[in-house]
C-alpha cells in the first residue's frame, strides 16, 4: 500500500500533488493508495473546519483508493507520541511507500533525521528546523526499522506554492471565516473543483467551521479547584495559578492570553484545551500511552517509566547542585540505571488536634501547588483542610517534576502515624 498522513481541512491543490504521487507510485507497484486520514482532531490538536466524512470525500474525489480515519490521539496526545504510533500503524497495516512533502531537499531531511533516529528521541525537535515535522514522521520510521526489519520508502515532493507562497489549509479557512462563510475567488484558485463543491455544501448546511465547546472550557478555568485542574492532562502548575490569577474567563482570547503568560506556546495551548474540553485526565494519557508501550510502538526515551527515572535523576542532581538544565541534558545523554527510585513515599502535614480526631484513615489527599510555589493538600472529610506536604527538599523537587511532566498521574492517602496523619503519595 501507499499511505498519505493528512487533516485535509480542507484538501486543496497542494494536497492533490501528494495524492497524484502516491497515484503514480500505486499504478506503478500495482497497489492502493491510503489516506490515513485524522478524525476527530487535527494532527495540531485543533477541531476541524470541514467534517470528516466531507474530508473524506474530498480525499476519495482525488484519487485516493481507501481512506482510513485516525481518532482518540490528538487530543490525548502529542506529536511526540502521535507520529510513532501513526507510523507503526502503518507499517503494520502494510504500507510500503510514504508520501510527504517539504520545502527543502530530501537529502537535508534524511541527514536531519539521521540525528533523531540514532538517538531515539522524538520530542523536543527544534522549531528552528526546516519541515520539522517532515524530519520526525522520516526519523521514526528509520528508527522502526530494527523493529520490524523493514521500514517504508519515503517519496518527499517540493511544497506546492502560489506566488511564491505554501499554500496553507490555515489561511485558506481564515479567509473564508473573513469573508462570512464564502469561498472567495482568491480562494477557489487554490482548491479543486470537488473541494469547492463539498465545501460549499458543508458552510450551506453549517457543517463548517467545526468549533471548540469554549462555553465547557470557560466554566472549568472559571469554577475548578487547583487540585481538580491538575488532574487534566497537559495543565502544569504554573498555568493553573495563572488560571486561577486571571479569572473570570469570558471571552476566547482571555483564555489564551492566561496560556500565553504561562509560558505555553499555541501547539501545546491547543493540546492543553482540547484536553479540557475532552475530559482527558493525566491517568487516561497515563493508560494510553501503556496501550502503546505494550505494542512496542512508544520509543524508550518516552515510556511512561523513563520520565518518572528522569524526574528523579534530576532531582537527586539538582540536591548535589547541578542546575535543572545540565541534569537533564546529563541524564539524555547517558542513560544509567537509577538507585533508590521511589514511587511511593510519605510527606508530613500540618493538622489541629480538632482535625486530627476527625479524619479518617485512606481519606483522599488531593494535591496542589499553591501560588507561591508551595506543594500542599486539600483534604475533604466533613470539613476542608490544607496543608502544606513537609517533605525533604530532594522529594519536593521529584514531586514538582512529575506534577508538571503533563500526564504523569500522582495521588495522595492518609495514611495514620503516631497518633497524627501523614500523606502516602503513589507515582504513576
Amino acid at each position: 500500500m501507499i499511505g498519505i498522513s493528512a487533516d485535509f481541512d480542507p484538501l486543496h491543490k497542494g494536497h492533490v500533488k501528494l495524492i497524484e504521487k502516491g497515484r503514480e507510485i500505486a499504478e506503478k507497484t500495482g497497489s492502493k493508495l491510503v489516506i490515513y486520514l485524522n478524525k476527530d482532531y487535527s494532527a495540531n490538536h485543533a477541531p476541524f473546519f470541514a467534517s470528516y466524512k466531507a474530508r473524506e470525500k474530498m480525499a476519495l474525489k482525488a484519487g485516493a483508493d481507501k481512506v482510513i480515519p485516525i481518532e482518540g490521539l490528538h487530543y490525548r496526545l502529542t506529536l511526540a507520541y502521535t507520529v510513532p504510533i501513526r507510523i507503526a500503524m502503518m507499517i503494520e497495516d502494510g504500507v510500503t511507500d510514504y508520501v510527504d512533502a517539504a520545502n527543502v531537499p530530501p537529502k537535508i531531511i534524511k541527514k536531519e533525521a539521521e540525528y533523531f533516529a540514532k538517538r531515539g528521541i522524538f520530542s523536543g525537535i527544534p522549531a528552528k528546523l526546516p519541515n520539522r515535522n517532515v524530519i520526525r514522521w522520516f526519523a521514526v520510521n528509520e528508527f522502526f526499522q530494527e523493529k520490524y526489519n523493514r521500514k517504508m520508502k519515503f517519496h518527499i515532493i517540493p511544497e506546492l506554492k502560489e506566488n511564491g507562497s505554501k499554500i496553507s489549509g490555515r489561511e485558506i479557512r481564515k479567509k473564508i471565516i473573513e469573508n462570512n462563510l464564502k469561498i472567495t475567488e482568491d480562494v477557489a484558485k487554490l482548491l479543486p473543483e470537488n473541494t469547492i463543491k463539498i465545501l460549499e455544501r458543508e458552510l450551506k448546511n453549517r457543517k463548517a467551521p467545526g468549533k471548540r465547546n469554549f462555553n465547557l472550557i470557560k466554566d472549568k478555568m472559571n469554577k475548578l479547584s487547583r487540585a481538580d485542574l491538575l488532574e487534566i492532562a497537559y495543565l502544569n502548575a504554573k498555568l493553573i495559578n495563572s488560571i486561577i490569577k486571571w479569572r473570570p474567563y469570558n471571552t476566547e482570547n482571555q483564555i489564551w492570553a492566561t496560556f500565553r503568560r504561562a509560558g505555553y506556546g499555541p501547539v501545546l495551548t491547543r493540546l492543553a484545551l482540547s484536553s479540557m474540553e475532552m475530559n482527558v485526565t493525566r491517568r487516561e494519557v497515563y493508560n494510553l500511552i501503556g496501550y502503546y508501550e505494550k505494542k512496542g510502538w512508544i520509543p524508550p526515551d518516552q515510556k511512561r517509566e523513563r520520565i518518572i527515572q528522569r524526574a528523579w535523576f534530576v532531582s537527586k542532581s539538582v540536591e548535589k547542585g547541578y542546575t535543572s538544565k545540565k541534569a537533564h541534558e546529563m541524564f539524555i545523554e547517558h542513560p544509567r540505571p537509577l538507585d533508590g527510585l521511589e514511587k511511593s513515599f510519605k510527606a508530613g502535614i500540618s493538622l489541629k488536634k480538632s482535625e486530627i480526631g476527625r479524619l479518617k484513615e485512606g481519606k483522599e489527599a488531593k494535591i496542589y501547588v499553591k501560588e507561591n510555589d508551595i506543594i500542599s493538600c486539600q483534604i475533604r472529610d466533613g470539613m476542608k483542610i490544607k496543608s502544606p506536604l513537609i517533605l525533604p527538599g530532594v522529594m519536593a523537587t521529584y514531586l514538582r517534576l512529575i506534577i508538571d511532566s503533563h500526564f504523569i498521574p500522582f495521588n495522595g492517602k492518609l495514611i495514620k502515624e503516631n497518633e497524627s496523619f501523614k500523606v502516602q503519595i503513589s507515582i504513576g
